[in-house]
C-alpha cells in the first residue's frame, strides 16, 4: 500500500479552504496548542480523571510533552499511524495529545475488538505502533497485540499501559514518561503538528463486510466538537460524564475535546453500570453527557429517588441511535432539571444535525435536530439532488466537520458525493419546513445494537464458513432497551444437524468475533426470501421477526 498522506488540499479547493478559515469554522491552533493554552489559563482545574486516576490541565500539558518524546524515541514519527486500544482510562487523551505533538496519527480500536477485527485494522491503517492495556475485564488485550504483531513486521511495538507483571518484550507506557526541562524536551521534538495535518482514522462499519477508516484533521474535529459546546451553553463550569467508550468518535469529540475547549472537566467511566453512573454523576457533580440513548434508558430504569441524586445533570444528548418520544418524556419526569437532547451523527462527519437548548422542547420529540451553525443537511433522491420537504430520503451533509476521505479507498471516497458536493450517509430521514431532520430508516446494511453499529455483512460471512449452514441473512429486530439486536435467518445444508443459538454463538466466539456482534436470535428457516435478481429480501425479514416477537 502507498504510504502517501491526504491531504487538506486533497479534498478542498483554496478558495474552499481560504472560507473555513475566515468564517472560523477552522482554527490555527493544534490540539497541544489548546492544551498549552488551558494549563497557562487554569493550570489546577482538573481536567481528566477517571476511577483511579486525575490530571489537572498543568499537569496534562507536562506529562503528554513528556509523554511524546518517550514515544518519538521508540521510531514513532509524523504520519506513523498508531493504534490505541484503551478502556476509559487517563492514558487514552493523554497518548492522543502526546500522538499530536509528534504529528503522528491515533487509530483509535474499541476495547470490545478481537483478533480479526484488530489484526484488520492494524493491516489497513499501516499501525506502526500499538498501545493497549494488559488486561481488562478478564481479557489480555497485550498478549493478543502481541500474537497479532507476529508476522506483522510493520508493527515494531507494543507499549502497554497499567501492566499487571511480566511485559514478555511489550514496553510500559509508564516508562515512556521522559524526564528533563520541558522547554529542551519540546525543542526536541521540532515543530508542532498543523491542525490540518492527519490527526485521526477512526473504523465504522457500513455496508460491506469490513470496516473503513475516516481520515480526520483535528480542524475537522474540532468543528463538531465546537458546535456541540455552542448548542448546550458549554462553560468552564461543566463537569462532563463520560460513559462512552472514549477510543468512539463519540467518547472522543465529547470526553476530551468538547471540555477542553472550554477549560471544563472531563469524568471518564471505566465500565458501564448503571446503579454506580448514578452514584458518580452525584459525587463528581456531572452536568451533562453525549452517549447511545440505551444509556438513558438503563439509568433511568436503575433510578430510585430514596437513593439516587442527580440533580446536577442539566443536559444529556442522546446520539447513536434514535430517541423516541416515550424515552424523552420518561426523561422529563426522572431528571426534571435536565433536559434531554437528541443529536444524529457518523463517524464521517460526527455531527449532522442536533437539538439544542434553544430549541423548543418538543423538537427532541419529534426530531433529531438540524444544521448546526456552518454546515448545511439535504434530503436527496438516488440523483443526489434534494427531495421535496416531507419525502423520505438519504440524509446529507456538507460541511467543516466532514473527514477527509475513506483512508485508503478513493472508490468508496468517491461514491459518497452528490453533484452538489453532499456527502451521503446511507441513513434514511424526512425534513420538515424548518429544516428539521428525522431519522426514519438506513439504506446501509448494518444494525445498530445500543448505539454500536454492526456490519451484518461481517456475521453472515462468518456463519456462511460453518459447513451446517448454506445459507444466512442477518437483520435487525426491535429491543426497548438497545434499540436493536441482531437475529440471524439460517438456511442448514441437507442432512445437516440442527443448529442451536448456543451452537452458533459458539462457533462465533470461537472466531473472536466481539459478544456485542452475536447474533441474539436464531430462526432456522427452508429459504430465505429473494427478489428477482437474486438479492434478500431483508425487509421481509425484518417484519417477520418484529411479527414473531410481538413487536
Amino acid at each position: 500500500m502507498s504510504d502517501v498522506l491526504p491531504t487538506v488540499r486533497s479534498r478542498y479547493s483554496d478558495e474552499e479552504f481560504a472560507s473555513l478559515y475566515t468564517s472560523g469554522r477552522w482554527k490555527a491552533s493544534s490540539f497541544f496548542d489548546l492544551i498549552g493554552a488551558q494549563a497557562g489559563a487554569a493550570g489546577d482545574r482538573t481536567f481528566v480523571f477517571d476511577g483511579t486516576t486525575s490530571l489537572t490541565y498543568g499537569e496534562f500539558h507536562e506529562r503528554a510533552l513528556r509523554l511524546a518524546v518517550g514515544i518519538a524515541s521508540t521510531g514513532v514519527g509524523r504520519g506513523d499511524r498508531v493504534a490505541v486500544q484503551l478502556p476509559n482510562w487517563t492514558e487514552f487523551p493523554l497518548v492522543a495529545a502526546a500522538l499530536s505533538r509528534i504529528g503522528a496519527i491515533i487509530v483509535p480500536i474499541m476495547p470490545i475488538y478481537r483478533d480479526d477485527e484488530v489484526g484488520y485494522v492494524l493491516d489497513h491503517s499501516g499501525a506502526v505502533a500499538a498501545i493497549t492495556a494488559d488486561t481488562f475485564r478478564g481479557f489480555e488485550h497485550r498478549a493478543m497485540f502481541q500474537i497479532l504483531a507476529t508476522g506483522r513486521d510493520r508493527l515494531r511495538r507494543v507499549i502497554v499501559a497499567r501492566p499487571e507483571g511480566d511485559l514478555a518484550g511489550a514496553t510500559a507506557l509508564e516508562s515512556l514518561y521522559t524526564e528533563g526541562d520541558l522547554a529542551d524536551l519540546g525543542a526536541s521534538l521540532g515543530p508542532d503538528s498543523s491542525p490540518d495535518d492527519g490527526f485521526l482514522i477512526v473504523y465504522t462499519s457500513g455496508t460491506t463486510s469490513r470496516p473503513k477508516g475516516c481520515y480526520h484533521t483535528f480542524n475537522t474535529l474540532r468543528a463538531s466538537a465546537e458546535a456541540i459546546a455552542a448548542s448546550l451553553r458549554y462553560t468552564e463550569r461543566d463537569v462532563q460524564f463520560g460513559p462512552s467508550p472514549i477510543t468512539h468518535s463519540t467518547g472522543l469529540v465529547t470526553s476530551v475535546v468538547l471540555p477542553l475547549l472550554a477549560g471544563a472537566s472531563s469524568y471518564l467511566m471505566e465500565a458501564w453500570d448503571p446503579q454506580e453512573a448514578l452514584a458518580r454523576i452525584e459525587r463528581h457533580g456531572c452536568t451533562a453527557t453525549v452517549s447511545a440513548t440505551p444509556f438513558l434508558q438503563m439509568l433511568m430504569t436503575a433510578y430510585d429517588p430514596a437513593k439516587h441524586d442527580p440533580s446536577s445533570m442539566r443536559v444529556w444528548v442522546c446520539a447513536g441511535s434514535p430517541i423516541s418520544a416515550a424515552v424523552v418524556e420518561r426523561a422529563g419526569a426522572v431528571l426534571p432539571h435536565c433536559r434531554t437532547l437528541s443529536l444524529y451523527g457518523r463517524s464521517e462527519n460526527f455531527l449532522t444535525t442536533m437539538c439544542t437548548l434553544d430549541d423548543a422542547p418538543e423538537r427532541a420529540l419529534t426530531s433529531d435536530g438540524s444544521a448546526l451553525a456552518g454546515a448545511q443537511v439535504k434530503v436527496v433522491g438516488p440523483d443526489g439532488l434534494e427531495v421535496p420537504r416531507g419525502e423520505e430520503g438519504d440524509i446529507a451533509y456538507r460541511g467543516p466537520s466532514h473527514m477527509l476521505e475513506y483512508f485508503r479507498d478513493e472508490k468508496q471516497t468517491a461514491a459518497l458525493f452528490t453533484p452538489e458536493g453532499f456527502s451521503r450517509s446511507g441513513d434514511l430521514g424526512r425534513m420538515d419546513a424548518d429544516g428539521f431532520v428525522r431519522v426514519t430508516g438506513r439504506t446501509k446494511d448494518i444494525i445498530i445494537r445500543g448505539g454500536m453499529n454492526i456490519s451484518a455483512r461481517e456475521i453472515e460471512d462468518h456463519l456462511l464458513a460453518h459447513p451446517a449452514i448454506a445459507d444466512v441473512a442477518v437483520v435487525g429486530m426491535p429491543d426497548e432497551r438497545l434499540g436493536e439486536k441482531a437475529c440471524a435467518f439460517l438456511v442448514l445444508e441437507p442432512g445437516a444437524e440442527p443448529l442451536t443459538l448456543a451452537d452458533i454463538t459458539d462457533y462465533l466466539r470461537a472466531h473472536r468475533v466481539a459478544v456485542q456482534k452475536v447474533p441474539e436470535r436464531l430462526e432456522v428457516v427452508p429459504a430465505l426470501p429473494m427478489t428477482a435478481t437474486g438479492k434478500v429480501q431483508k425487509h421481509v425479514l425484518r417484519a417477520e421477526i418484529s411479527r414473531r416477537i410481538g413487536a
